[in-house]
């Protein structure tokens, strides 16, 4: 073929229009398989309407708890707040999160035994027996795993367990149990007589994951950024269950509070009741010391001098006895964070005016508290004891650092007042003999008579503080439950839709992406520097030759159109033609081409011969209902027949004619090398206009390369789901290798729905509306899938 014509096919044939994507093409391609999103959409929606009839209501419960911070009240401190050793010295956030510890839910969950359930089942319909139940499952001795167990009861002494290969075996409520899940006993209560007969889930759940559970279901948050005021919330099925919880939450955070304050205030009590009995005693010496010394010298009174500096000295020795008693609390706090005391000894501190020293302290006997409790059901080696160690050491550490700067600061103040003392000692060696040693006699009663009434008062003050501290976390709403919450309608609806709409696409879309076979035709142009010269239409129906005369069609359109591409392919050639048509494998619709293609040129006036030269698996004998013992081209190979004796004229009524196979041969190959071959072909340029060859496929022999070499052009045929991929790369060597002629593409078997593919034009529009047979439909229906 000349320079012209490869030009001429290059700029007047589609392979230069690019396709581009189009929304219409992949929405067609989606709704061709319209039953699989009816049939899942479907299933999704019943499945939502099933859930929202068995689905049970949902409440929320709500209590509220005003907490005394000490940011939001450090402005409005009392006259005692220095000495109160019940402050709370509480931040807010710190509250929030001791609501929410684990420890405490823990606690609740084992105080009202949540992690054993009940449930009323009535086929697939259940309902909770919370505190309403026929019986009360105790567990003895704790198993390994969770699990439930199904009973039902007979009568007030006897009940029904269903074991494992679903057998129901009666026991008594006497008798104990044991299996996975531990050793334990059935108990009936005052509920029995209404359940008799009726069948009770009892469902039983590890300590620690319940707990978990209820965890993750409690909020707890300020009710505005500017308040103390924190509101609790969960939300449970039961409105009940869920007040209970809330309610002992509060309970027993209050009840830790107390406790702790109480520890506090006793082991400061202590302190201040040690000090006040010594200091009662040598109070008592001193002032018989005053007496006896003023009898035996007769001393009435002392000069004013001498009451002047005895009076500064007073002041600065009670100055001093007050920095003497802190450094003695910050010496007990430091001895209690380097030993290992249990939590009911934390230490006072008394007289120390730090709010963050009194948290921390505060902290540290909540963790050893935890510890202890944790201690008494578990090994010390368990992992949970690792968080609370670490929070122990970090807080001891930050106390220590604390307390280290408290006490050089005393320890300052202590060495001025001292020095203080001195100064006034040296001011009274002026002063008489009998005198001086009176001040000096007086001085110490007055130190301890300071001292005494001190401790006195704070004793007192901590006392009055006490009592007024016990409920300073006050309930504003004990726990309550509102309407049950709306189940959103319209949001499961369209849910359930995208569910349904999203299991399909996502299905098709995989199944495309691991699909072997070529779908779209821009796969090939991908692949190949080759023309796609047709896109031929699915056709369902049995008949191969859909060219008629007398009726349009899709299919006849497209064959028109690639009749009129063969008259630019071979513009110099105009008559004697040799088109071969093959394809990689069988089933990929070469033979459906060739005839059709034939009867098109014969319809068109041109005359026109196919050839059969599938010589292994011949197919125009049937597709054209001619006789298949008529002598064909493996007869005139074999130069057992006269050439004009195996032309068939006129095998359909376009005037086309064709020569068969004829006999079976086993050596095809090597027939097709001989002249032969040549002599038929240039005999039939001579005598037609066009001479179209089926050939057999080019991956499985090599036949269509061995008659490729008379042909002017050749038709590869490549059918959408049917042709692998991998037969592109194929065909990639054969162009290169130049193994067949003038190589186009035709694009065959298109199903435009099902793989999103659309033409430039309506093909509906061609199609008649005959019917095509009763299994048709649900063919088409099911192939849909």
């Amino acid at each position: 073929m000349s320079t012209q014509q490869a030009t001429l096919a290059t700029f007047t044939l589609p392979e230069a229009r690019k396709q581009s994507f189009n929304i219409g093409n992949t929405i067609n391609k989606y709704l061709y398989h319209w039953p699989l999103f009816v049939i899942s959409l479907s299933i999704s929606i019943a499945a939502i309407i099933f859930y929202l009839k068995i689905a049970r209501p949902i409440y929320e419960i709500n209590a509220t708890i005003v907490i005394q911070d000490e940011k939001k009240n450090q402005n409005q401190a009392s006259p005692l707040h220095e000495i109160d050793a019940l402050s709370s010295s509480r931040i807010i956030e710190n509250e929030i999160e001791v609501f929410k510890s684990k420890q405490l839910i823990k606690q609740v969950v084992q105080e009202l035994s949540l992690g054993t359930g009940y449930q009323e089942m009535d086929g697939i319909f259940s309902q909770d027996l919370y505190n309403s139940g026929p019986v009360k499952l105790t567990v003895l001795k704790a198993g390994s795993q969770d699990g439930t167990v199904t009973v039902t009861i007979k009568d007030r002494d006897t009940f029904f367990i269903r074991m494992p290969d679903k057998t129901d075996q009666a026991f008594s409520f006497k008798e104990s149990f044991s299996n996975k899940f531990g050793t334990w006993k059935l108990e009936p209560t005052e509920n029995l007589d209404a359940f008799i007969g009726k069948q009770i889930r009892i469902s039983i759940s590890d300590v620690e994951k319940t707990a978990l559970s209820y965890q993750s279901k409690l909020s707890v948050a300020l009710s505005n950024k500017l308040s103390t005021t924190i509101i609790l919330s969960i939300d449970d099925e039961v409105p009940q269950r869920g007040k209970d919880v809330l309610n002992r939450i509060i309970f027993n955070y209050n009840l830790a509070g107390t406790m702790q304050r109480n520890r506090e205030a006793r082991n400061t009590l202590d302190f201040i009741d040690q000090r006040l009995s010594s200091l009662s005693k040598e109070l008592n010496d001193a002032e018989k010391g005053i007496e006896v010394f003023k009898s035996a010298r007769g001393l009435t009174d002392i000069s004013s001098n001498s009451k002047i500096s005895l009076e500064n000295m007073q002041s600065n020795d009670a100055h001093l006895n007050e920095v003497n008693v802190q450094l003695s609390v910050v010496q007990g706090i430091e001895r209690y964070i380097n030993s290992n005391q249990s939590q009911d000894k934390t230490p006072t501190t008394l007289g120390i005016d730090d709010p963050a020293l009194r948290s921390m302290i505060e902290r540290l006997a909540q963790l050893n508290l935890q510890r202890e409790r944790l201690l008494a059901t578990t090994p010390e080696t368990n992992p949970d004891f690792e968080p609370i160690n670490r929070q122990i050491v970090t807080t001891k550490a930050a106390i220590r650092e604390n307390v280290g700067s408290i006490r050089a600061s005393l320890q300052n103040t202590q060495r001025k007042l001292m020095s203080f003392n001195q100064n006034f000692e040296s001011s009274i060696k002026s002063i008489p003999t009998q005198e001086r040693q009176y001040i000096s006699i007086k001085r110490q009663q007055a130190i301890k008579e300071t001292l005494y009434t001190y401790l006195l008062q704070k004793r007192e003050e901590i006392s009055v503080s006490y009592a007024s501290k016990l409920a300073e976390d006050r309930i504003v709403d004990h726990a309550y439950s509102g309407p049950a919450k709306q189940t959103q309608r319209s949001m499961a609806f369209a849910g359930a839709l995208l569910i349904g709409l999203g299991l399909p696409i996502g299905l098709i879309y995989v199944r495309g992406l691991f699909n072997s076979k070529i779908q779209s035709i821009q796969e090939i142009k991908d692949e190949l520097d080759l023309p796609v010269v047709a896109e031929i239409p699915l056709e369902r129906s049995s008949n191969t030759i859909q060219i008629k005369s007398s009726k349009a069609t899709a299919i006849g359109e497209q064959f028109r159109s690639l009749r009129l591409k063969l008259s630019y392919l071979s513009s110099n050639a105009s008559t004697g033609r040799v088109t071969l048509i093959t394809s990689s494998v069988p089933g990929e619709g070469k033979s459906f081409v060739s005839s059709n293609l034939a009867v098109s040129l014969a319809l068109s006036g041109r005359k026109t011969i196919i050839l059969e030269l599938d010589l292994r698996k011949p197919k125009l004998n049937a597709i054209f209902g001619t006789n298949n013992q008529h002598p064909g081209i493996a007869n005139f190979l074999h130069k057992t027949v006269l050439l004009d004796e195996i032309i068939q004229v006129s095998v359909s009524e376009s005037g086309l004619d064709m020569i068969g196979c004829g006999e079976h041969i086993s050596n095809p190959s090597e027939l097709l090398e001989t002249p032969q071959l040549a002599y038929l072909i240039e005999y039939l340029r001579n005598h037609y206009d066009d001479i179209v060859i089926d050939s057999p496929p080019v991956h499985l022999v090599s036949d269509a390369m061995i008659i490729s070499r008379y042909a002017d052009t050749t038709f590869y045929t490549i059918r959408q789901g049917v042709t692998q991929k991998a037969e592109l790369s194929f065909l990639k060597e054969i162009q290169e290798q130049k193994n067949l002629t003038n190589i186009n593409i035709i694009f065959n078997g298109i199903q435009r729905l099902k793989y999103g593919y659309g033409y430039n034009y309506n093909a509906n529009y061609y199609y008649d509306t005959k019917s095509k047979g009763i299994a048709s439909p649900f063919s088409d229906f099911w192939g849909r899938f």
